[in-house]
């Protein structure tokens, strides 16, 4: 059924109401009515349920993608209850008939303590239908709640017969006409003009792009801070679409819509790959659909009517050389009603192909998120002048500069300066480059609109050199996928401080709508990875549930029929072969998910994804043993082997790949266990049995050395932390570890496969005192090392830069990398010592790390249920706790390293202590 979204004529009555009195009047004031009415309640209710929202996390979202939404909610911290009983959910295409009976879905009373992922079973959803929903749950007493604020939830254009819009272009762009790389590569600016009749009671604007699209709506922005929409997809199988109300920026009388068009990823190169570049057009698809007050509807569509033209003040865009700006096209009011267009052609225009799946984009898209000004200005020359942001960084500059007739200004970027120089060569290919034409000696305004940078500094030159350069120049405007950050992770110790904030930044610059290896040079790819060392520390530090949810759903597209994962996704072809420790990204991802959210729907999504993979692994095998390509230990310090091949590290490949192969059928099996896959259960369970013990007899000999290859740190690690030694020989395996490391004067020997296991590995054998000396290192190589070196954000390599000799000339120095930034997940689970015992953290166990090294530290783990708090000190020997369960949720405090501990709950002392409910507690103990 296709509900309108609201009666036109009532909108337009009740509009300057808001709707939460709208809600109050017809439905949520009867709840003390119903409680009367029931013979199991009083009208004694407990605070209603908070935070509601719709799939990964989406409040009252408009253009959403699930026909099936899932529902989650959270208990009040202040409330007097503790835990859900029960809840019930209902779902109405009007508020007012919550005073009634909503006619979507009521669940009545469900017995269950699950406050998220609950889904939707009610009437089938259809595309544009905007519903209210509102929840109630009942306490452990089986108190009942009020009935929740009442939330929206607006669908998206669901399937591509939704569409009447064609695909348009410039016609001198069309296939047909063969046009040049160069014609290509010049943006396309489009309009469209028409009337209204009466006032508008509702307006959506669906609109995406093959390219990068910025969109106007009578000369203004439809949204400032959105950049490089749609994102980044496989454009042959899928395309997302945005959703963007324009209810109050229509006019009665005429209106124009308009935007402008540049490659983007998929036409401007990606990587290095030169040739395929700008062949393939860009296009445009939009729909604007209004109802007007008096229920007339009108639809506005891309096609032939709209005009087009490419001699717009945007010469070229690409994401990699910058863009160039010609200030002699700029077309003043190209974009309002009052203009002539009379010089611009009709679009071409081509229909839809169905096979491409149009879809609403499932996470919020790349926008402006911050602004940073010059810390400082360096070698300022008559010619040119250093701008230093004191921040490594992803994003544009605005420029407010002096110009001059026919100079053309010239923007430069760079990571770090190299022995005091302006250094780009690690960018490799990519110019980076922004050009403006002057056509007026004036103070001018430009930002660029189709290109991204990675950089702490700007070199400005070209400018007006009568003029004195001022910090108030540049302005850096910050840009990432709009994901909530939780910034919940402080110590004592000022370095490590730094380090969590490095790699806040190094997540900022590489989630670019998917996660990329490295924002600056010729390369920007979704690594898979790089993803699997950051999946889980990223989700304690920001909210990013959607944003993996999605990429995950490009490499489900992108994988082979023979189950094959490419190496990075979205896949162009660069590099076509698999690597083990990176294609298992297919089954690590989704289980790491599911376990720190809970959501079994990550696993059903992605099962058949994870089962194909396996059998890619089995294909590469030989009795069990991996003969799976590999990047290695990618980037491990202090290789034995040299040239190329160093970067690898010494590990032997094809323990890696064995190791990784038993890792994703262990994974895979978890999963059929949730998903309760009996058949599967089985013969994963076998398989698992088998790779096992062929690992460890092909490997190691009886005194656990390795028969092939070097006796390396990360051997280990991958061996321990995915359980392939049994139980006798693991404590004999700790104890080689833990030599190695102890040779390499208690430093690190790990690369991007490695370093993300030796916090849990150490912890587990009892060594956190050695995670502490690694973590707490300042020299190479270490964390510290390249804060000691001036890092603002994570690096490719332990020493890809020094203060003293620049840039490490072996090239693979990217300053801004999120892998080895993988570390964060021990401030949570080790520092603040909490780890999820259940999934999502239903029940928790509590076991902070102490040492000399930090007298304090605090922080908070987000889960469904709430917020996990903890704050210890250490003084002398007294160690003092303050930690917060969230309601619904239940702690295990496992202290056996404290003495004389003691545990009091509103300054009342509690003598079973084991298992904490919800509530604040304060815990004292002695070293």
């Amino acid at each position: 059924m296709n509900k309108p979204r609201l009666n036109s004529l009532f909108k337009s009555v009740v509009k300057p109401l808001s709707l939460a009195l709208v809600v109050c009047l017809s439905a949520s004031c009867s709840n003390e009515k119903e409680a009367l009415n029931s013979p199991q309640q009083t009208i004694s209710l407990i605070a209603a349920p908070i935070e509601l929202k719709v799939g990964e996390g989406f409040k009252a979202p408009v253009g959403y993608y699930e026909s099936t939404p899932r529902f989650s909610w959270q208990m009040p911290q202040n409330s007097q209850s503790s835990a859900q009983s029960a809840y019930q959910i209902q779902v109405s295409s009007t508020p007012e008939l919550f005073s009634t009976q909503p006619d979507l879905w009521d669940s009545s009373k469900i017995n269950s303590t699950n406050t998220s992922w609950i889904h939707y079973q009610g009437q089938p959803l259809s595309s544009r239908q905007q519903v209210y929903w509102r929840v109630r749950l009942w306490d452990e007493s089986d108190k009942a709640s009020r009935w929740s604020d009442v939330q929206t939830l607006e669908l998206g254009l669901l399937k591509n017969e939704d569409w009447q819009a064609k695909w348009i272009g410039h016609p001198d762009t069309a296939l047909a006409n063969q046009p040049s790389k160069d014609l290509i590569a010049t943006p396309q600016y489009f309009r469209k003009s028409f009337t209204l009749s009466n006032k508008v009671a509702d307006a959506r604007l669906y609109i995406t792009a093959k390219g990068v699209f910025k969109p106007y709506i009578n000369g203004d922005e439809v949204s400032a801070k959105d950049v490089m929409t749609p994102g980044w997809t496989p454009y042959s199988q899928r395309i997302e679409t945005l959703t963007y109300d324009l209810t109050d920026k229509l006019n009665l009388g005429e209106n124009t819509i308009a935007a402008s068009l540049a490659g983007g990823w998929y036409s401007a190169r990606v990587a290095d790959l030169k040739e395929p570049e700008h062949t393939l057009p860009p296009r445009l698809l939009a729909q604007l659909e209004i109802t007007l007050i008096d229920g007339t509807k009108q639809t506005i569509t891309t096609d032939e009517t709209w005009k087009a033209t490419q001699q717009g003040p945007i010469r070229f865009a690409s994401n990699y050389d910058g863009e160039r700006y010609d200030q002699a096209f700029e077309m003043p009011n190209w974009n309002r009603t009052k203009f002539d267009s009379s010089s611009w052609q009709n679009a071409y225009a081509q229909d839809i192909d169905n096979a491409i799946k149009l879809r609403p984009k499932r996470h919020e898209p790349i926008r402006i998120v911050d602004e940073l000004s010059p810390i400082a200005l360096l070698e300022h020359n008559e010619n040119s002048v250093i701008f230093d942001f004191g921040q490594n960084m992803v994003g544009v500059p605005r420029l407010n500069i002096p110009v001059v007739a026919n100079q053309q200004v010239k923007v430069e970027f760079a990571e770090a300066l190299h022995k005091g120089e302006f250094y780009t060569d690690n960018y490799r290919s990519a110019l980076s480059t922004n050009f403006y034409s002057p056509a007026k000696t004036e103070f001018i305004q430009y930002q660029p609109t189709f290109t991204f940078h990675g950089y702490r500094y700007i070199k400005l030159s070209g400018f007006d050199a009568s003029k004195a350069p001022s910090k108030d120049w540049v302005t850096s405007l910050v840009q990432h996928s709009d994901i909530k950050l939780y910034n919940n992770f402080n110590s004592s110790h000022p370095k490590l401080n730094k380090l969590f904030s490095n790699i806040n930044w190094g997540l900022r610059g590489n989630f670019y709508d998917i996660p990329l290896d490295c924002p600056q040079r010729d390369e920007r790819l979704g690594w898979t990875g790089d993803a699997n060392a950051f999946v889980t520390p990223s989700m304690y530090i920001a909210d990013v549930y959607g944003f993996w949810s999605a990429w995950l759903e490009s490499m489900r597209e992108e994988q082979a029929n023979d189950g094959m994962i490419p190496l990075y996704v979205p896949f162009i072809t660069w590099i076509d072969w698999a690597s083990s420790g990176w294609g298992d990204a297919a089954t690590i991802i989704p289980w790491e998910l599911y376990t720190m959210t809970g959501d079994e729907t990550i696993l059903a999504e992605n099962y058949d994804m994870m089962k194909k993979w396996v059998d890619y692994h089995t294909s590469q095998s030989t009795n069990s043993i991996s003969k799976m390509k590999t990047f290695g230990d990618w980037l491990q310090p202090y290789p034995k082997a040299e040239g190329k091949g160093a970067n690898r590290g010494d590990t032997d490949f094809n323990l890696i790949g064995t190791a990784f192969y038993a890792r994703s059928v262990e994974l895979t099996l978890k999963a059929a266990t949730v998903l309760q896959k009996q058949a599967d259960i089985d013969a994963l369970s076998a398989l698992h049995a088998r790779i096992k013990n062929a690992f460890r007899t092909h490997f190691f000999d009886e005194q656990l050395t390795p028969k092939k290859g070097e006796a390396t740190q990360t051997a280990y690690l991958l061996a321990l932390e995915f359980n392939l030694f049994n139980a006798q020989e693991k404590l004999k395996a700790q104890e080689l570890l833990i030599a190695l490391i102890g040779q390499a004067d208690n430093h690190l020997r790990t690369g991007f496969l490695g370093t993300p296991l030796l916090t849990s590995v150490l912890q587990d054998a009892g060594r956190s005192d050695l995670i502490y000396q690694l973590l707490f290192k300042e020299t190479y190589p270490s964390w510290f090392y390249s804060i000691n070196n001036g890092a603002t954000t994570t690096w490719e390599r332990w020493n890809s830069y020094s203060l003293e000799d620049g840039f490490n000339p072996q090239g693979m120095n990217s300053l801004n990398h999120y892998a080895y930034g993988t570390v964060s997940r021990w401030f949570y689970e080790g520092i603040l010592g909490i780890q999820q015992t259940l999934p999502g953290f239903k029940e928790f166990k509590v076991s902070p790390q102490f040492s000399h090294y930090l007298d304090q530290a605090n922080g908070t783990v987000h889960t469904m249920n709430g917020e996990i708090e903890i704050n210890w000190f250490v003084k002398a020997d007294e160690v003092s706790i303050n930690l917060v369960v969230p309601k619904n949720s239940a702690a295990i405090l496992d202290l056996t390293h404290l003495q004389a501990v003691t545990v009091s709950q509103n300054g009342i002392q509690i003598s079973n202590h084991e298992k904490l409910t919800p509530g604040e507690y304060q815990i004292n103990g002695k070293l």
